[in-house]
């Protein structure tokens, strides 16, 4: 009988997250991502709830409302300023820049726009006011070791190298 998802269980999966309304992926994770359920939920907890009882090998769709997650859309974090304001190395859509408020608390924005003469940053999380399906692939499930417990996940190790190939220099 194969092993099912639950607390103390070493998961490893596969997901893409795709826009409901569209269709389009926002993001996909294609290596394995390795946790041990319940030690260090890494997704979110309607995910999380969604896996439990599930077995290697079976497929699930999980939609999600962003606003759930990450709260409503806030538009005044959305703001343009002229492009002259901007250092050089931050005038590229996708960038993700870390400002700091006047009380110390740092907030990262991402750049949304860009033409010639402003750039407009976003401090809302992407999901905001989306819903979105997380298409996740069970790849293994099987007891956590003492060491994934602990550090609540896959333990990096280093390559694997034949000792045979190793020769003096």
């Amino acid at each position: 009988m194969s092993e099912i998802i639950r607390s103390g269980k070493f998961v490893e999966l596969t997901y893409q997250v795709s826009d409901r309304k569209t269709g389009h992926v926002l993001t996909r994770v294609e290596f394995p991502l390795g946790y041990v359920h319940g030690h260090n939920e890494i997704l979110a907890p309607a995910v999380h709830a969604r896996l439990e009882g599930k077995a290697a090998g079976e497929v699930i769709e999980v939609p999600i409302n962003g606003n759930d997650i990450f709260g409503p859309r806030d538009e005044s974090l959305v703001f343009s300023d002229a492009i002259d304001n901007v250092p050089e190395e931050y005038r590229q859509v996708g960038t993700s820049i870390l400002m700091e408020n006047d009380r110390g608390q740092t907030k990262s924005f991402l750049v949304t726009h860009l033409d010639d003469d402003t750039l407009t940053v976003d401090g809302n999380n992407p999901l905001c006011g989306r819903e979105v399906v997380f298409a996740l692939e069970i790849l293994t499930v099987r007891d956590a070791t003492d060491d994934e417990m602990r550090a609540g996940g896959a333990i990096p190790g280093g390559p694997d190298v034949d000792a045979s190939l190793l020769r003096p220099v």
